[in-house]
């Protein structure tokens, strides 16, 4: 669709918008919300073939953290949110969690929020010392109510997702996850709170 025959708001500055204005722009809004899944679902495709030096690829390694979160029996939320952990990496390469964590927020509890922007820290228990760092910077976090979660998160899934002989379920079992989950959002500025 490429826009040009439906109708669009008037204003050339915001701060002259009528509630009209508005109004279109608000009937717009679920159908393009209603997208969102499908956008998330081929970003999260173009981690595929990107190594980076790793055993296996970004999108093998995302689909095995959710394979390995599912099988342990992990709820459908916390599932999507270790699908979805690193899709940052392509336009985040130094701070990938953020956008995992930006993405997501409207859509998970508080507790998988922080998992998912604290997991690279907890992450790096693993192999920050190789790098010259300090693998215990986790520990800025000791006595967070969701340390041990993310603790959890990376020792049981993240950090053991590099398996080239796993046998990862495909994409295709994720999507009507991914689906359900971004059709509602609890938490977010552009929905009204009903009174």
């Amino acid at each position: 669709m490429d826009g040009s025959n439906e109708k669009r708001a008037s204003f050339k500055a915001m701060d002259v918008g009528t509630a009209e204005d508005w109004a279109i722009i608000g009937s717009h809004f679920p159908e393009f919300v209603g997208g969102l899944a499908d956008r998330i679902l081929k970003h999260l495709k173009i981690l595929e073939g990107d190594y980076g030096g790793f055993p296996i690829d970004r999108y093998q390694h995302s689909l095995q953290t959710a394979t390995r979160a599912h099988k342990d029996g992990r709820d459908e939320a916390y599932v999507v949110m270790a699908l979805l952990h690193d899709i940052g990496d392509t336009l985040a390469s130094l701070n990938h969690p953020d956008i995992a964590a930006a993405i997501l927020k409207p859509f998970v509890s508080e507790e998988l929020h922080w998992i998912v922007k604290n997991h690279g820290v907890f992450q790096g228990y693993y192999f920050f010392e190789y790098l010259g760092l300090d693998k215990n910077i986790r520990d800025q976090f000791a006595g967070h109510k969701h340390y041990d979660a993310c603790k959890d998160f990376c020792a049981l899934y993240d950090q053991t997702a590099f398996d080239p002989d796993y046998e990862s379920l495909p994409i295709e079992f994720f999507e009507p996850m991914v689906k359900r989950l971004f059709a509602a959002p609890i938490n977010s500025m552009y929905i009204a709170e009903d009174d």
